[in-house]
């Protein structure tokens, strides 16, 4: 009989991600999907990427609408309350045998407390990673926390979940599924990505995916500005910007990027650049600049720098191709002129992405297939028997 495995997907960024695994399981012969959409998919501020997914031609059984009416603390909140109580009618009805959930976002955290109380076995992908100066790491370690079946990116992270007291035999070491995707997809030329961007790329250009610092609230608007006045610094460099994440004060850094975009033929901005663009994007720009954890774990792959400002990726494995910098207008300008550097182009030649471990998807894919899931629920804390 088939396990019936629900997928939930709640962004762009983790669609993109998700995309072959999803595609795995709906042929598998041991395996039944679900597809539930939510977050940002729904959202016409962020693109409206529920049609990428079905452009895919990926059946989608439910979605689920966060009604994220701010993006300040109580309109987050409020979401992920509206969410539980839409994931809790939908499991109602599908009973999967099996969820399964990537990354560390709020969405994500209010399908997991649904799951949890609903006693369904749960699946984390990417768990045991860190990222110190955004609220998110909180959310990364809660899932981890109710999930029963763990999927991470390397060995270091694999030991974060153990230390977080999860059995090491459902704790599997997978690659990261960013990487993953790079290895597998046909990326587009660079005429064709053109023709996608309607904007046409220089001898310099640049990607900027810039986010939130979460933890630090207050700071997104006197930030972007310092970015962007650093940008201004650059010669004959074309700029593609790719819209924020639907964190809190995230309107405030896309109001700010789309004033900056607004007459300047070196710059553009897509709200949604989907995942075949956004790679192909970083196959073909000098470097990527801002706190986007893309910078870390898929840019390297491409043996390509990328300028990481701010705390929001502190704790990731880092690559030799990442320049770490502050939000400071001189930082960012020092790191800028790093990137073009002879040395530090000679450094990118032999960098190497952390989080490419292999075939990722196919690696899940086959655990999923084969998981005994009885008593699977029954969950006992690992105990390090360290004395402190």
């Amino acid at each position: 009989m088939k396990k019936k495995v629900c997928v939930i997907t709640s962004s762009r960024a983790d669609y993109g991600q998700l995309r072959k695994l999803i595609t795995g399981i709906s042929k598998s012969t041991f395996l039944d999907l679900e597809l539930i959409v939510t977050g940002s998919h729904l959202s016409k501020d962020t693109g409206f990427t529920l049609e990428e997914i079905s452009n895919d031609g990926v059946q989608i059984s439910e979605t689920i609408d966060l009604l994220l009416t701010s993006d300040g603390n109580v309109g987050v909140t409020q979401s992920i309350g509206h969410g539980m109580a839409g994931f809790a009618s939908v499991l109602e009805n599908m009973r999967p045998d099996l969820v399964v959930l990537l990354g560390d976002r709020f969405e994500t955290l209010a399908a997991a407390l649904a799951i949890t109380i609903f006693r369904i076995p749960l699946a984390h992908i990417h768990g045991g990673e860190l990222t110190g100066g955004a609220i998110d790491d909180t959310f990364r370690h809660s899932l981890t926390k109710m999930s029963h079946i763990h999927f991470v990116a390397n060995n270091e992270y694999r030991r974060r979940v153990i230390q977080l007291g999860e059995q090491p035999k459902h704790v599997h070491m997978v690659g990261g599924l960013g990487a993953d995707c790079i290895n597998s997809m046909q990326l587009l030329t660079l005429e064709e990505l053109e023709e996608s961007l309607e904007f046409s790329l220089g001898e310099n250009n640049l990607l900027v995916t810039l986010h939130p610092e979460t933890l630090t609230p207050g700071t997104s608007e006197s930030y972007t500005r310092t970015v962007l006045s650093a940008l201004d610094t650059l010669d004959d460099t074309k700029l593609i910007f790719s819209a924020p994440n639907a964190d809190m004060e995230n309107k405030t850094i896309l109001s700010l990027i789309e004033d900056y975009v607004r007459g300047n033929p070196m710059a553009c901005l897509r709200h949604s650049l989907g995942q075949e663009r956004y790679l192909s994007c970083l196959r073909f720009v000098d470097g990527i600049v801002g706190n986007s954890s893309s910078g870390l774990t898929e840019m390297p792959s491409f043996n390509k720098g990328t300028i990481n400002i701010g705390t929001r990726q502190d704790g990731r494995l880092k690559s030799t191709s990442v320049i770490d910098c502050k939000f400071e207008h001189d930082s960012i300008v020092s790191a800028l002129n790093i990137l073009y550097s002879r040395d530090f182009q000679t450094v990118l030649k032999t960098s190497q992405n952390p989080y490419d471990q292999g075939d990722a998807s196919n690696n899940i894919l086959c655990i999923l297939e084969q998981y005994n899931l009885s008593n699977i629920l029954n969950k006992s804390f690992y105990d390090l028997n360290q004395i402190i």
